[in-house]
């Protein structure tokens, strides 16, 4: 057309044309050949050995560890932005009906109980109640080693002995005592439950008489006073002390040791039995003795002495990423 001026497209060099055909050419063959994806695989193949090689591991460790991408992670984050893009999502109830399918999902009930199945977790809980028993336990120590000083000021003071000057290392009465309660607590469930067994065994055998008889209580008073006696023997020639004594940390000892033997263990146990028929005048000797020994300590040559214990370790403290305190 008159008046419209055509542009006609620069040839390009010789070397060029000749370098795009042959590529083009090149292309062909490669994908009739199969030569273009044997290339792709082995490029593919190539880049996953090197982000699996261990030199990429340490690089994005050393990267992900490095001051610069917390610094830059902080902030990303501290951007108000972000802030009110993560407060909306949070809000949003989208996210309230995402988290409660997830929440509903076999997966996460499977999670809960493999969590809760685990040894760990298992651990932790059995730490936490055994704590919790010997938080208590140290708290009434505290109170009834406080008592038994105060309780032997109060005494001494009334019959006009000199107050003790240094703090005893011998167990006092209110502690003696709170064991003894423990131990009687424990041999009493014992003794019920065996003779509820007793009873209805009998009961089933002979017949219900419908009234107990005096044999029957004379047979069970004489069944307490043997199983307390093979209750004391057995505990204390074992370990020197009682499961109440263990709670009340207090223990017996001879000669600087706590195996007193079951010969010393027996005149022990006839001293206490001659404490108890004197109405409790053998005990005294708690109260007034310099050691605090009664009748049954001055017969068997024992001492009854506080123990410290320490507070038990978690289970999880001795682990290498467990904070340090200090």
């Amino acid at each position: 057309m008159p008046g419209v001026v055509s542009e006609i497209p620069p040839r390009r060099p010789l070397p060029s044309r000749l370098i795009g055909t042959g590529a083009r050419g090149a292309r062909q063959v490669a994908g009739l050949t199969g030569l273009d994806r044997a290339a792709e695989t082995a490029v593919e193949e190539a880049i996953v050995q090197a982000a699996e090689s261990p030199a990429v591991e340490r690089a994005l460790v050393r990267i992900l560890e490095g001051p610069q991408f917390e610094e830059a992670l902080a902030r990303a984050l501290g951007q108000p932005a972000v802030e009110r893009a993560l407060a909306r999502a949070l809000d949003s109830d989208q996210f309230d009906h995402l988290w409660n399918r997830l929440l509903a999902s076999d997966e996460a009930q499977r999670l809960v109980e493999r969590i809760a199945e685990a040894p760990e977790v298992r651990a932790a809980v059995t730490a936490q109640g055994a704590g919790l028993i010997e938080d208590l336990g140290r708290q009434l120590r505290r109170v009834a080693r406080r008592l038994d000083d105060g309780l032997e000021r109060v005494v001494r003071r009334i019959f006009g002995r000199p107050p003790r000057t240094a703090s005893a290392a011998d167990a006092g009465a209110v502690t003696r005592a709170l064991a003894v309660g423990l131990d009687a607590l424990i041999l009493n469930g014992l003794f019920i439950v065996v003779s509820g067994v007793i009873a209805l065994t009998v009961s089933f055998i002979l017949g219900e008489s419908g009234h107990i008889s005096i044999a029957g209580v004379a047979l069970g008073a004489i069944g307490w006073i043997i199983a307390w006696s093979v209750y004391l023997l057995f505990f204390w020639s074992l370990s020197g002390q009682t499961p109440g004594m263990r709670f009340l940390a207090i223990t017996l000892e001879a000669d600087r040791s706590r195996r007193i033997g079951l010969r010393r263990s027996v005149r022990r146990l006839a001293g206490l039995a001659l404490s108890i028929l004197s109405l409790g005048i053998g005990f005294l000797g708690i109260l007034f003795n310099p050691r605090r020994r009664g009748l049954p300590d001055r017969i068997a040559d024992t001492e009854v002495v506080y123990v410290d214990i320490e507070p038990r370790a978690a289970p999880w403290s001795g682990h290498p990423a467990a904070p340090q305190e200090g």
